[in-house]
Formats: structure tokens, sequence, C-alpha cells
């Protein structure tokens, strides 16, 4: 059941001077089992080959003679970091990404990605959020999220750290509730609340009652407000960083140790088409503050928590392997998706690979895919969840889930 988008449209017309809220359809409650998800999707397509970067091919260098990577060298602070004889790790992530790698606490799974050839940001986000096959019926109204948060049931608590629902959660059993945590201010002042939640009294769209999912909007906000208000007086000095995901993270962490078991959450500005830079520069900029961010979640998740926790980094392609005339990206193909876990048997580069070289482009032009991102996270949902057979075929159709045995 998907409620239509009278939360920002409609309910929000009649409060638009009242901070952003979420639309709620269940009682929230901590999280039973103790298993947790949350989904990153770099919107964007970020170029995977400069952040997790095959550095041991000749032909990588000889691709990208100004925005590729340095092979590595202990004595360069520019140079890449090395995973193993291969593959090396963009030095923006030195200190967040590179030591929870040596902790064994991440994985990398290259070649990762969609059968959608369309290039086209917006049909592959579209793609990877419905978590259908290409090709047929899409389903506008089902989304991948949507469907696990149904067949986890009682033990599920989702939501969407967004400014809009975005479409993974669209449709299953019942609604979830959004909500962009930088814009979460101060609680809504009660009385505007009753006024609000009197407009859509008794009101229906379909089967959704608008009152009961307004009025739980409201006790979720207000839930969301004074967790993060109890963990910051509660810190030593509010360390926390002023940019928007480092912050956002920190207090994803929070919510996720306590109250909500699947999550996700978009960041954008990864479209690198001119002067994207090596070492440095825009994208080593964009990726250090996710490295940070994703480093301040782990800290703020805490390691109890951390241990049953997966985060899931994906992006809807990669980019092309050669730079092009503007030092730059363009629209590619097969990405490096990430997975994370205070309990995953990480510290490697998994998944099927091949060396890359220009006969193994796809195309002639961008890695080819050989990890479909519905098996991989079909797999990691049989393990994280306990699901198998059935509802793994009703999660992601006509899909086999692969098992890398990271979890």
């Amino acid at each position: 059941m998907h409620v239509p988008h009278f939360h920002r449209r409609d309910l929000l017309k009649g409060a638009a001077a009242l901070t952003p809220m979420v639309v709620a359809g269940r009682a929230f409650a901590a999280p039973q089992a103790g298993s947790r998800m949350l989904v990153v999707f770099l919107r964007g397509a970020y170029d995977a080959a400069n952040i997790v970067a095959p550095t041991g091919s000749d032909f990588y260098h000889q691709a990208r003679p100004t925005i590729g990577l340095a092979r590595p060298n202990p004595a360069d602070p520019k140079a890449s970091l090395a995973l193993d004889a291969d593959w090396s790790l963009h030095p923006a992530l030195k200190d967040s990404i590179y030591p929870l790698w040596q902790q064994r606490q991440v994985a990398f799974v290259p070649f990762a990605g969609t059968d959608d050839m369309s290039r086209s940001h917006f049909e592959t986000q579209d793609t990877i959020e419905m978590g259908q096959p290409v090709g047929g019926h899409r389903d506008y109204g089902s989304g991948f999220m949507a469907r696990l948060a149904t067949l986890l049931g009682r033990n599920d608590q989702p939501i969407a750290f967004t400014d809009q629902l975005p479409l993974c959660f669209r449709g299953g059993s019942d609604p979830v509730p959004n909500l962009a945590l930088a814009n979460v201010g101060k609680p809504i002042d009660p009385r505007q609340a009753k006024l609000i939640e009197a407009m859509y009294a008794g009101q229906q769209i379909g089967a959704s009652d608008l009152g009961r999912s307004v009025t739980e909007g409201f006790q979720v906000r207000d839930t969301v407000f004074k967790t993060l208000d109890e963990e910051m007086k509660a810190a030593s000095r509010g360390a926390v960083s002023t940019k928007g995901f480092e912050l956002s993270a920190r207090r994803i962490g929070t919510l996720m140790r306590s109250q909500f078991n699947l999550a996700f959450v978009d960041v954008g500005g990864w479209d690198t088409h001119v002067n994207q830079g090596g070492a440095s520069g825009y994208l080593a900029d964009r990726i250090g503050e996710l490295g940070r961010g994703l480093a301040g979640f782990v800290d703020a998740i805490g390691p109890d928590a951390w241990r049953t926790t997966t985060v899931v980094v994906v992006s809807e392609f990669g980019r092309t392997f050669r730079e092009n005339g503007d030092k730059g990206t363009d629209h590619g193909h097969g990405s490096v998706f990430w997975v994370m876990s205070g309990g995953l048997s990480g510290g490697r580069i998994a998944g099927e690979q091949v060396a890359i070289g220009q006969a193994t482009l796809n195309q002639n032009r961008d890695l080819p895919v050989l990890t479909d991102y519905r098996s991989l996270i079909g797999g990691l949902t049989a393990r994280q969840f306990g699901l198998n057979g059935q509802r793994l075929a009703a999660l992601f159709p006509d899909t086999r889930p692969v098992d890398l045995k990271l979890i």
C-alpha cells in the first residue's frame, strides 16, 4: 500500500511554514531481532574506478593519464592505499574507511551493477530502486525495500532519511515514514500540530487513513527530535561535522541504534563529467565527506549494534573507464559496491572478477557487470534476516541470490 505524495504536496500545503515532517503508518519501537540494514545510494553514478582503483593494471594508468591514482607508495601521501595486489583505495579515505578495511569490516564488490544498459541516471536509479527484471513490466508502485519491509513483518522498523519517500520504499503492507535529517529543527508547536491533525481527521486516500498517518507522522518526528537532542546534550563536546552527510550519518547511527532497523539515505553530487580530479579535487572532496560520514555512523551506532548492522553502498552505474577530454568521466556501466558491518568477513575484494584491459571492457568503454546488485543484496538479506526460498523470490523476482560469505 502506497500513500501518494500527500505528505509533501497536500499536507505541507497547509503547513508551509513548518519544518518538513514525516508520514507514518505504524507504531515504532526498538527492533527485536537486532539485525539492521542501511542502504546508501550515491545518486549521479560515482566514479568507482577512482575510488577502489585497479592500480595494478597498466591499462588503468594509460586510460587515465591525468585523473588516475598513483600506485601505492608509503612515502607519498597522495598515493593510493593498497588493498591487494590489484586494487587500491582513494587516499581521501585513509582515516575513515581504510581503518575499517584493516579491521575486516569493509568489503568491496567490483563489477557490480544492473543489466540496465540505458546509461540514464533516472531510468537506472529506478531500476535499482524497484529491483525488478529489466525488459518486463515495471511496477513503479513496488520498491524492493518496501517488499523487504513487508517480508520482515513485525521485526521491521523502516525509515527513509530523505526529503521525499524514495521509490524503493513505495508499496508494501504499510506506509514507510521519511524524514530528511538535515531539516530536523525544533518540535512542531502542539497547537499547530492539532490543527493540522484536525484538517485530515476522517479523510482517506484509498485504504489509507490520512488522519492516523498525520498523527503518527508528528509522533515519529517528535521522537526523532528528542532522541537527537538528548544525544547532542550527552556528547562531551558535540563533536559532529557541520557538513551535510557527515552530520546526517551520525544522526542515522544514533536512531538506528535504538529505533529503526531498515533504512535508506541518498547522497547526490557524483556526476563528474568535467574536472573531477584525482588524488585531490572535486571527487576527492566528495568521497572524503562520504567516508567521514560512514565512519561517523559506525561511531554513533556503537560497537554492539554495529556487529549486527550491514551497510550497502550502491550507485546507479559506473563511469567510462577512460577519462574524457574534459578531465572527467562519462556515463558507464559496471561499478563497485561497498558492504560494511562490524560482523563482516571483510578486508577483501569480493565477487566475480576479470583482468581489466581493453578486451574486457563492456562495449569498449566501461566496466562489465559480473555481480547483479539484486543477487548481491538478496544474498546479504538471506544472511542478515534469514530470508530464503519464496521470500527471496518475492524480494527480487527472477533472480538467484549470490552468497559471497560476507556475513
